[in-house]
């Protein structure tokens, strides 16, 4: 049976680069590959601490101060996991929860100093995910989101874990294995591996590549893809110059196998 081809590459050229049309997001081509994450919470410290910690862990950040501009950024920028403080200044974080879940399944982690366990049961019973209080720890807050996202995959029917040949991908954790051994990979050549695991199977351009994994203004950047395919062959594969998990579609961009 021959690949499927992402449908993003029947809009390959469209006018606008690194725009791969709203339907095409929605069934096969991310915008970006690393997970992103939606903070709102007035308190800058907060903000701060939280962004520093989520971009050591790749995670990708926006954060916003407020319930209208949370609802607003929820419903335009889609994040794949919402962190939520309840006490904002102009809603309660509870409210929005209700809102959002009228609309959306995006995974929402509560992060709060409400401690009541009212409080908790209201927000869980409302649509949210968790409840974390703060104070807290980076590692549980880290464990959480990945918990979240990874549930939500599941029941989106992604898979978390993604096993091509003998190389197991875990998208949610940023582990990689060949033959059960660990794989070390550099952050930007794990997200050019996710992102092709995401999509295996398929056939992916290489500005789709490029606009996921290095940005948009990247898009003509071959030299980048070329480079870190070769180092991602000498590290999975049993013939780096006879390639068959990450396949080359001549004058397209890159394939990688079926998932098993």
């Amino acid at each position: 049976m021959p690949a499927r081809i992402a449908s993003g590459v029947a809009k390959a050229e469209c006018e606008q680069e690194g725009c791969f049309h709203q339907d095409c997001r929605g069934t096969s081509i991310r915008m970006t590959n690393k997970t992103r994450v939606l903070v709102v919470d007035d308190e800058p410290a907060i903000v701060r601490f939280l962004r520093a910690a989520l971009v050591v862990n790749s995670y990708d950040v926006m954060s916003v101060g407020t319930a209208a501009e949370a609802l607003k950024h929820i419903a335009s920028e889609m994040p794949d996991v919402v962190v939520l403080d309840l006490g904002l200044p102009d809603r309660d974080g509870k409210e929005v929860i209700s809102e959002v879940r009228q609309w959306s399944d995006v995974p929402i982690v509560v992060l709060s100093a409400r401690d009541r366990e009212i409080e908790k049961i209201q927000a869980l019973d409302l649509g949210a995910d968790d409840y974390i209080n703060k104070p807290f720890g980076v590692g549980e807050l880290m464990a959480r989101l990945r918990a979240a996202v990874r549930h939500r995959m599941q029941q989106r029917g992604e898979a978390p874990v993604v096993n091509v040949g003998e190389v197991e991908i875990d998208i949610v954790r940023h582990h990689v294995r060949r033959r059960g051994a660990e794989v070390r990979l550099t952050p930007k050549e794990f997200e050019l591996l996710s992102f092709l695991a995401r999509h295996a199977g398929m056939v992916v351009t290489h500005r789709q590549i490029l606009a996921a994994v290095w940005g948009p203004h990247h898009t003509q950047d071959l030299p980048y893809l070329r480079v870190h395919i070769g180092h991602l062959r000498q590290k999975i594969e049993d013939d780096p110059d006879d390639p068959r998990i990450i396949v080359t579609e001549p004058g397209i961009g890159y394939r990688m196998a079926d998932a098993a």
